[in-house]
């Protein structure tokens, strides 16, 4: 009895000190890293382990961690999950909050706006490369090491979900640990453009030109979508001259290379060619396999060979569906509290691993449509330009754009081989059409509803 009532006592101590300033008990930190990884199994990663509880004082935990991108995870998703997890194992009320090492903060790294939140995950170590992405990954490491000198302008392309987001923040992380105070801007073609706009309408273009046009490193994802935006195109043109000159480093991504993408201006494919253009391909097996593995690892999940080559050969589209694979599989098995096996697998991928038989697929799209405009599959795959042709095979790629990941040339590629420009053109033409046309709308709402009970 003496010796209960002395551990709780010496227990009561430790949490008591620590509220008054002292170094948090590793017991008790021990035990908050238990608790998250229990019953977050999700937001677990490996480099939990080398986090350091700072101080306790004022009823907060400080916490610190090595890098700004792994300060910025766990400020998001992880705060909640921590602070919980604190209060159960010292039975008070704390808060955990977290803080870089030295102090460091990635404030230099905006989309000209806003701080971009780095993804500690989305590094050139956790990068797993195979044939169908050596040489943009090789390119990119090459950048972050030299900027401005390697490739420039670097132009990744590829299609959705294959890596081009991990290689972008890979080097914006490498460039941060090499030169904290290097400036860099990280936003998507679609911020550009807005920006861009509202400046005009503020009379603000001064500003906007300075800030684009003194960063160290400027990274653009989605660039296809300058397409056709005239006047956007031609700033674009002189900030991409002026930091050319100055050897800072730009960094391009698209889903398609730059002599595809359509009404864009001939001066600017010429400049987006005179670095690399490296194209990112869809994993192949053996890739997947070391994805997964990979990802698997970065968890602490178990996973034997069986389960992961069943993953790997039931989901071939992308890197993403292979992590959300992933995240499927740990939360199924926290939830039954058992070993991952086969069974579990299979259970848990009951939905996600058959793509093919419950995502709209482009054949799905082409059998409804044909049966609601009463026109033939070959019509749609010829070159006949009838509108009862046309419009048909519009609304067809136009879902096809909406619904499936195919990149526009390959949404081409089902309808007689037609090139990235027509079928942005027919996405385009349906999105007016039916935003100006109640008729149309309801053509599409009422395929869209079939498609749905496919």
């Amino acid at each position: 009895m003496m010796t209960s009532t002395s551990t709780t006592t010496s227990r009561e101590q430790e949490v008591h000190r620590a509220a008054e300033g002292a170094a948090l008990d590793g017991g008790i930190w021990r035990q908050i890293l238990q608790t998250v990884r229990s019953q977050h199994p999700t937001l677990h990663r490996i480099w939990f382990d080398q986090m350091a509880p700072r101080v306790m004082s004022n009823g907060t935990i400080q916490v610190t961690v090595k890098t700004p991108a792994q300060l910025s995870f766990c400020q998001g998703p992880c705060r909640e999950a921590f602070t919980s997890a604190a209060q159960a194992a010292t039975g008070r009320l704390v808060a955990v909050t977290f803080v870089a090492e030295n102090g460091q903060v990635h404030a230099n790294l905006t989309d000209g706006e806003n701080v971009v939140p780095l993804n500690p995950d989305y590094t050139f170590e956790n990068f797993v490369t195979g044939p169908c992405n050596r040489l943009p990954h090789a390119a990119c490491v090459a950048v972050a090491e030299q900027p401005g000198k390697a490739y420039n302008p670097l132009f990744i392309h590829g299609g959705v979900g294959l890596g081009k987001t991990h290689l972008l923040q890979a080097v914006c992380q490498k460039v941060i640990d090499r030169n904290a105070a290097a400036k860099i801007l990280f936003l998507s073609c679609d911020s550009f453009i807005n920006q861009f706009i509202n400046a005009i309408e503020s009379g603000e273009m001064n500003q906007f030109r300075y800030r684009y046009r003194h960063v160290d490193l400027l990274v653009i994802d989605d660039i296809h979508f300058l397409a056709g935006r005239d006047r956007t195109q031609e700033e674009f043109f002189h900030t991409f001259n002026t930091l050319y000159q100055q050897h800072k480093q730009i960094i391009l991504s698209a889903d398609c290379p730059p002599h595809e993408i359509p009404e864009l201006e001939e001066r600017l494919v010429s400049r987006f060619n005179w670095g690399l253009v490296a194209r990112i391909e869809k994993p192949c097996y053996e890739t997947r396999v070391a994805i997964l593995q990979k990802k698997a690892r970065m968890r602490e999940l178990a996973l034997s060979d069986d389960v992961i080559c069943y993953v790997a050969g039931k989901i071939e589209s992308n890197t993403r569906e292979l992590e959300g694979a992933i995240t499927k599989i740990q939360g199924m098995a926290m939830l039954q509290g058992g070993k991952v096996d086969l069974d579990l697998a299979k259970a848990a991928l009951g939905e996600s691993a058959e793509p093919a038989q419950k995502r709209i697929t482009i054949q799905q799209i082409l059998d409804v449509v044909t049966k609601f405009y009463n026109v033939r599959l070959s019509d749609l795959q010829s070159k006949r330009r009838q509108k009862s042709i046309t419009f048909p095979r519009q609304v067809c790629m136009y879902l096809a754009r909406r619904h499936t990941r195919f990149s526009l040339g390959e949404i081409g590629g089902y309808f007689g081989g037609r090139d990235h420009t027509t079928v942005l053109h027919a996405v385009r033409t349906i999105d007016d059409d039916s935003r100006n046309d109640k008729r149309i709308a309801d053509q599409i709402h009422a395929i869209e509803n079939q498609l749905g009970g496919a």
